[in-house]
């Protein structure tokens, strides 16, 4: 399975293997850049380079830097993202491959203005000028199982992310219910609130569905066919 893109201002990409085990191939023209998840490189060309840069935004000066160590730390402890990023650039054309850390399907959005939330460790790469921010998700998105704080994704550029398991993209116009830990993120006017799946005290306690998130308003939901807290939960009674 190939997923491929051109676009005139940004890069050329590829996405294969998948969904199981999908590679992200971007190919950079000289002057283009890929920021990427630290750790996330599967191989380069030799005439990209790579520079280690903290996960935050640019600016220049000693206050800038303090800044940006801040929000780096803010990123790694409470958005479950890398502390640094790697960016990736060419003298001469060549290509970068990236594999997210779990099994799964790796979706690409490109991004003209739009806003798009995503649960922390969905975010694989970008290029071109977006900006990536922390946004609150306070006691429901902890039930959600998506921690308490989500990643706030906007500007204009292509943007990847990946999950754990297949991603299905759903329109949503009316309310809407998601398992949580199904959660890969969402745009447009939604938001949501933290239920339980139904069939009463029953139903939340022995039907295996628990809470669910319901989102009200219109706009798109990306799901996830797989659940981490599912694995873990299969895992530990293995674990010696």
């Amino acid at each position: 399975m190939v997923d491929a893109a051109t676009e005139s201002s940004g890069p050329t990409h590829a996405i294969t293997h998948g969904p199981s085990f999908a590679m992200l191939r971007v190919d950079l023209s000289p002057g283009q850049t890929l920021v990427a998840e630290a750790g996330s490189m599967v191989a380069r060309h030799q005439p990209v380079s790579m520079q280690v840069k903290l996960n935050a935004g640019r600016g220049a000066g000693l206050f800038a830097w303090l800044k940006a160590l801040l929000v780096a730390l803010l990123r790694k402890v409470v958005g479950g993202e890398t502390f640094l990023v790697n960016h990736f650039s060419a003298a001469q054309a060549g290509s970068v491959w990236l594999a997210p850390q779990m099994a799964g399907q790796i979706s690409h959005r490109r991004l003209s203005g739009e806003r798009l939330v995503l649960s922390t460790g969905a975010y694989l790469a970008h290029s071109g000028d977006v900006d990536i921010g922390l946004r609150f998700g306070g006691l429901r998105g902890i039930l959600a199982k998506e921690g308490a704080f989500f990643l706030e994704i906007s500007g204009h550029g292509e943007l990847w992310f990946s999950s754990y398991g297949g991603v299905e993209v759903v329109e949503v116009s009316q309310p809407f219910m998601i398992d949580n830990g199904h959660l890969v993120g969402y745009e447009g006017d939604l938001t949501f609130d933290i239920k339980s799946a139904g069939g009463g005290m029953m139903g939340l306690v022995a039907s295996g569905e628990g809470l669910v998130c319901e989102f009200t308003g219109h706009g798109r939901v990306y799901i996830q066919s797989r659940n981490l807290g599912s694995l873990v939960s299969w895992l530990t009674p293995l674990v010696p």
